[in-house]
């Protein structure tokens, strides 16, 4: 491989957005269109022949569309899919931030505590208090606020071209739980290898206040692995692209875990079990507790070690009085 200028981000192109909505023409042509929420995957992109690859996979007739604003013209298709599969890329694919939105751009972008243009502390907690997300619901005081806009990058292993494809949601429900499935697949993987998801638009029933509400969620579903394999480590890219089902998907893992019971007789001395049951458990293959079938058998092997080397061999011997 030939030298890269160390201080790029060497991000993937992205290739178009993955959304859970699409607006139509108002029925007052002084305001703007009205937002549409979709029960099925939106797809747009600036290139026509990943929109119509999107088609060819997932149904929905190809248009042209004008995104809001002085944006580009661009492809679109509302496809008949709720969900699709894809794979989390290398590093951290989550980006989320409190926004909003208007004609001139991004007006306040916030982490929950600081509202990062203006520096101070966040806006909407000082104007409206801790349910201020609440006011979303109220389409006349939802521009009053933030919206959880959550930007989820994926690659979609079976349209063109490389690159990633860029999910995004204003759901507050979805930040949530998105964030926690993203975090807990990095706590095993590090952020290395590809993992194999499912995006769901899942409907969703909320009641409060004595009204019932209705609301589409993303959902991050891991993919053909279980979490027990998909926290073990970065799983082989092959594996990532073709997950198998059932038994076939423990084989091939548990295929490619060091033989560490082997390992533990092969040692010399307790300590160097001890050693084994260690790095075992920093490659996540056992229990930190140590209460797993494997931890149990490796600690039998050293305290067997332990017995043996403690063992003389001497029988022992009657004492002889003298004078």
């Amino acid at each position: 491989m030939g030298s890269r200028i160390i201080t790029l981000q060497r991000q993937a192109r992205e290739l178009g957005r993955l959304r859970t909505g699409y607006s139509i023409p108002n029925d007052d042509p002084n305001k703007r269109p009205r937002p549409v929420k979709s029960k099925t995957w939106v797809v747009t992109s600036h290139a026509e022949h990943y929109v119509q690859a999107a088609v060819d996979a997932w149904g929905g007739k190809i248009e042209r569309w004008q995104p809001q604003g002085n944006g580009v013209p661009q492809f679109r298709v509302i496809t008949e899919a709720e969900q699709i599969e894809a794979l989390l890329p290398h590093g951290d694919p989550l980006s989320q931030y409190n926004e909003m939105w208007n004609k001139g751009g991004c007006a306040r972008r916030c982490d929950g505590q600081t509202e990062q243009i203006s520096r101070r502390p966040c806006l909407c907690l000082a104007e409206y208090g801790e349910e201020w997300h609440l006011l979303r619901q109220d389409q006349y005081r939802k521009d009053k606020v933030c919206a959880a806009t959550s930007r989820l990058n994926v690659i979609l292993p079976d349209m063109p071209d490389m690159g990633v494809w860029r999910a995004e949601t204003h759901s507050f429900y979805a930040a949530n739980e998105m964030a926690g499935t993203v975090d807990l697949v990095l706590s095993g993987t590090g952020g290395k290898g590809l993992v194999p998801v499912t995006l769901r638009i899942e409907p969703r029933t909320r009641v409060a206040g004595g009204q019932t509400k209705h609301f589409p969620v993303v959902v991050v579903e891991v993919r053909g692995v279980t979490p027990r394999q998909a926290l073990t480590g970065p799983l082989p890219t092959a594996l990532a692209l073709d997950p198998a089902g059932g038994g076939q998907a423990v084989a091939a893992i548990e295929a490619l875990r060091p033989d560490y019971l082997a390992e533990a007789e092969g040692a010399l001395t307790s300590d160097d079990v001890r050693d084994v049951w260690r790095k075992a458990r920093n490659a996540g293959h056992v229990d930190k507790g140590g209460s797993d079938e494997l931890s149990k058998q490796l600690m039998a092997i050293a305290e067997r070690m332990d017995a043996e080397a403690n063992d003389t061999g001497d029988e022992p011997v009657e004492g002889e009085l003298v004078d």
